[in-house]
């Protein structure tokens, strides 16, 4: 058994521990989701994300490294998210991964979220990405798009100006009545509708620019639904509508960013890499560009430990370990990583 990692992840509404072997083979992945908690308010409330992750951590962690069959001592290191996210919820991560290594002499590896997700296209049995590559990294807290030059060595290039897209999928889902998480369910009643229904504008700013707008695109979906428009069919045909508006725009700026770049390798990443039209469509990008393509699992889209997990042994791999003085950040560009300090 190769280097044996154990990540934590608890940077908004899952918590979440996984044991990872040689940065690859996932040994376990848990992760305690709170999707039923938070439904009843449309979203995530802080408090209470950091409430559950109190009550659920300490399990959550024993049960990985039982289906891991192995323990603390065996451990070559402990990866744990520290930022961006609630940082309440963080704080529960960050607290648990320190008692632990204080305890155990075991390496703490600090890890950024969002490079992170960068990670879950590195889990399972096929090819390992290599770099350089470019890397979309889109879910319901941040949109951003990535050259990255090697481990641990990221050049931020876009990022969204105002809201995520996964932001939009869960706003939209709230105002059309779905309920919430908002992505799955637009992304399920699409398929009954018509993408070129419901015309809506696609924000591509200005020359030169990799970075994303969608508020532009949410308010003339919320106008559309003031119109009426309410029966099931109407409301397909908006999901698609959207739905295809929001691809549209990241495969587009993918693409640009891959010919700016001059590099064919393309690794997606985030919650809304799970969404069926968009890896169709970066699919049939790919093979027009003669892009080598790289989608995780749909089981390593949404927040999981795993591939915090990944992240971290990679990071041990460079000899980046980190004192007890790591702290929660809720706010931590995509560009500073733990990995690196």
């Amino acid at each position: 058994m190769g280097q044996l990692v154990l990540g934590i992840e608890t940077s908004c509404d899952e918590t979440a521990a996984a044991v990872v072997s040689g940065g690859r083979v996932v040994a376990s992945n848990v992760i305690a989701s709170q999707a039923g908690l938070h439904r009843r308010y449309g979203g995530v409330v802080p408090e209470l994300a950091s409430r559950r992750h109190l009550e659920s951590i300490l399990p959550v962690v024993d049960r990985a490294l039982h289906e891991a069959g192995t323990g603390l001592a065996a451990l070559d290191g402990i990866a744990v998210t520290y930022g961006p996210g609630l940082a309440g919820a963080l704080l529960v991560g960050v607290s648990v991964a320190k008692s632990l290594c204080l305890a155990t002499g075991c390496p703490l590896i600090g890890v950024n979220h969002l490079e992170g997700h960068l990670y879950a296209n590195f889990l399972g049995s096929g090819p390992e990405p290599s770099f350089p590559a470019v890397c979309l990294v889109v879910s319901g807290g941040h949109t951003d798009l990535v050259y990255v030059e090697d481990h641990g060595r990221l050049i931020l290039e876009g990022m969204t100006r105002d809201d995520a897209a996964g932001e939009v999928f869960d706003k939209l889902a709230r105002a059309m009545g779905l309920g919430y998480p908002g992505g799955p369910l637009i992304d399920a009643l699409s398929r009954e509708g018509d993408a070129y229904a419901v015309p809506l504008p696609r924000s591509y700013l200005e020359p030169g620019t990799f970075d994303f707008s969608f508020s532009g695109l949410k308010t003339a979906c919320l106008l559309h639904l003031e119109k009426g428009g309410r029966t099931r069919q109407e409301l397909a045909d908006l999901a698609a509508s959207f739905q295809r508006a929001v691809a549209d725009v990241l495969v587009t700026r993918t693409v640009a960013l891959c010919r700016a770049r001059e590099v064919r390798r393309v690794l997606v990443a985030g919650g809304v890499a799970a969404n069926t039209l968009l890896r169709s469509e970066l699919a049939r990008a790919g093979a027009a560009g003669g892009w080598e393509l790289f989608i995780p699992s749909l089981e390593y889209c949404t927040d999981n430990a795993a591939m915090i997990a990944s992240c971290g042994a990679y990071a041990r791999r460079r000899g980046v370990s980190h004192g007890l003085h790591l702290n929660a950040m809720a706010n931590l560009p995509l560009g500073r990583s733990g990995c690196d300090e």
